[in-house]
């Protein structure tokens, strides 16, 4: 039985930028976790054992709170239509905060499908590659990083055996700062950033998390720092953004790309704003399975990246960035045209547009 249900009618927009639409909501919870499966279908995931949900692209909200969750934060959620959804709280094991629930009514009863109280376990994300197969993962426990898989779309979770979990570098970790520093690609790949330690990484699967492999890179990485967000829009070409979270605003290198499927990373131009990214989603004029396709035309894809310094938009993969919004978002998901970015305090934001091209001269 839900805990607490309403139907939420957004009143009015506060003033934003041209490109967000910034929704008046009755809620204060804080958000990292947001997943768009369909146009007009989205899932947030929050403080309090908030979880927020539309159907009809924004106009209407069901504001929840998970019965049993109230001192949860989720940071994690997936969904897979307007019925069925998978959310994952970030925190202390030991405080009973390492949960995971799932709802297959649209959100009127959560079942606790996971939870664990192991010393040292902190989830960090959470991510299917199609509505039965799906991972989990944390920090490191014994020098590997803690993952979970299922294979009945969330009913049931199981622990993967030590010796096949990622080997952790001293000090290495992740962040559960927007639940894209994991991310499922195709029908086998997953990734992996990290930060923490002396240099952030990419991991990579290409068997449903079985094995890994790791590869180094460019962007500057410490206790603070690190990779934040990954997105994919082929099998071979993606990006990583990342950046400080002690010093939102610093300028350093803060985009990643590959053209390898993840083997190797080289940095790109700075981004527009610079200063801390945590996530990145990709907007299309129509909505398609973009992961295991060939790759698209630069003239139909955009990327957008968020964080606490602001957003910024590409039109040429990563290669170069405009200045999208100012908003403080944590998180953004899109699926095709439709998207939505989440922050602190009840911020939620409702993609617009973009910025009108500059004609040159």
């Amino acid at each position: 039985m839900r805990f607490l249900y309403l139907i939420f009618s957004i009143i009015s927009f506060l003033p934003a930028s041209a490109q967000w639409r910034v929704l008046k909501l009755d809620t204060q919870a804080n958000f990292r976790a947001v997943h768009a499966p369909q146009p007009n279908v989205c899932w947030i995931g929050g403080s309090g054992g908030t979880v927020l949900r539309t159907t009809d692209e924004g106009d209407t909200w069901d504001i929840m709170h998970v019965r049993d969750a109230d001192s949860l934060d989720f940071r994690g959620i997936h969904a897979f239509d307007r019925e069925t959804a998978v959310a994952m709280s970030a925190g202390v094991a030991e405080e009973g905060k390492a949960r995971i629930y799932r709802t297959d009514d649209g959100g009127d009863s959560w079942q606790l499908v996971y939870q664990t109280t192991q010393p040292g376990v902190f989830l960090d994300g959470v991510s299917f590659w199609n509505k039965k197969q799906g991972i989990c993962f944390g920090d490191p426990l014994d020098g590997r990083f803690f993952i979970l898989t299922t294979d009945d779309g969330g009913l049931t979770w199981r622990e993967l055996p030590l010796e096949s979990r990622p080997v952790a570098l001293e000090k290495e970790a992740a962040f559960a700062a927007s639940n894209r520093s994991l991310l499922t690609v195709g029908k086998r790949q997953v990734f992996i950033g990290t930060g923490g330690g002396k240099m952030a990484r990419v991991l990579r699967s290409e068997d449903n998390g079985r094995s890994w492999q790791a590869s180094e890179t460019p962007l500057p990485a410490g206790p603070t720092s690190g990779i934040f967000g990954l997105q994919f829009w082929s099998n071979n070409h993606g990006i990583a953004v990342g950046g400080d979270y002690a010093d939102v605003a610093k300028d350093a290198p803060n985009v990643l790309l590959t053209r390898d499927g993840g083997v190797t990373w080289r940095l790109s131009s700075g981004m527009t704003p610079s200063g801390l990214k945590e996530a990145v989603g990709l907007f299309h004029s129509q909505f398609v399975d973009y992961a295991g396709g060939q790759r698209p035309t630069k003239h139909r894809y955009r990327l957008v990246a968020v964080g606490a310094s602001g957003s910024g938009y590409s039109r040429d993969f990563g290669k170069t960035w405009a200045m999208f919004s100012k908003e403080s978002f944590h998180a953004a998901s899109f699926a095709g045209a439709s998207g939505y970015a989440v922050g602190g305090k009840g911020l939620v934001g409702k993609f617009e547009k973009f910025p009108k091209k500059r004609s040159r001269r």
